[in-house]
């Protein structure tokens, strides 16, 4: 009994250890970004003090700049990417799970490669398809890369998911004379939501932080996302410090607010596999 009270505890400390070592770099941007210049290097680990509080950072980001457009791209780019890849991923792993065909099992390798092999390797090409379709420079170029890098680890997830629900429950829906379209959105659905939450979680959070794409396929003023936005305050030669870790502190804001919205879900999701 003292063993296993032994090994709980180092687990925890374990654990505990990494929670802080996680937070620390995001409590280092949030405690920076509201102090002076002179505050971040004189000691960057130190809380802002009465001589040190400085909100220039915010002002500067905030008033001359249109980070607010940024922002906005980067939650409308970010939002509809998610939807697509939980809708058409829930929809692909439903059919995959579901309902056996010819190539069934070559289009789940197909995707199983999707996860393994990274988009960016496909960059050249995906750039001159985006030039034909007269999509550069907008919005509509990122969702649509998004959703496709999204995708593969969506099925692959939500379909492991979808195949424990037991048979019993389709086939008397069925039975009832319940239609597929209502099998799956009132009762497929409402039982994979841990799954959901985590699929969310994993595939928001490579969205709102990428700079490749946006960087080549919308690197235009009206365009621009947060990450790409903050680079104009990084200069060659001189940095504006106190604008990056306010941009930053800014933008870190809708990832935390979807994990403690998400957080009890996404813990069910992640644990239910180890529990059955």
């Amino acid at each position: 009994m003292k063993k296993i009270q032994a090994g709980g505890l180092v687990v925890q400390l374990t654990l505990l250890c990494y929670t802080l070592l996680a937070l620390f770099p995001i409590a280092l941007i949030l405690i920076n970004s509201v102090k002076s210049r002179a505050g971040i290097f004189d000691d960057p680990l130190a809380l802002p003090t009465a001589e040190t509080f400085s909100l220039i950072g915010f002002h500067k980001v905030l008033a001359k700049s249109d980070f607010l457009l940024y922002f906005g791209n980067s939650l409308s780019v970010t939002l509809i990417s998610l939807t697509l890849i939980l809708l058409f991923g829930a929809m692909a792993a439903w059919a995959l799970s579901e309902y056996k065909f010819r190539g069934n099992r070559l289009l789940a390798l197909f995707l199983a490669i999707g996860i393994m092999v990274p988009i960016r390797l496909g960059t050249v090409s995906i750039l001159e398809l985006i030039v034909k379709l007269d999509l550069i420079n907008t919005l509509t170029a990122l969702v649509l890369v998004y959703t496709a890098q999204g995708l593969p680890l969506a099925v692959m997830i939500l379909s492991e998911f979808i195949a424990q629900v037991p048979k019993e429950l389709k086939e008397a829906a069925r039975c009832d004379g319940v239609g597929e379209y209502k099998i799956f959105f009132q009762i497929i659905l409402p039982l994979i939501r841990p799954a959901v939450a985590t699929v969310a979680v994993f595939t928001m959070i490579p969205v709102w932080n990428d700079l490749w794409f946006p960087l080549i396929l919308a690197p235009g003023d009206s365009t621009k996302t947060v990450t790409l936005g903050v680079q104009q305050f990084i200069g060659q030669y001189v940095t504006d410090w106190n604008s990056v870790l306010a941009a930053l502190s800014l933008a870190v804001i809708p990832v935390l607010i979807m994990y403690v919205i998400f957080s009890r879900q996404l813990i069910r999701g992640l644990t239910s596999g180890a529990v059955k």
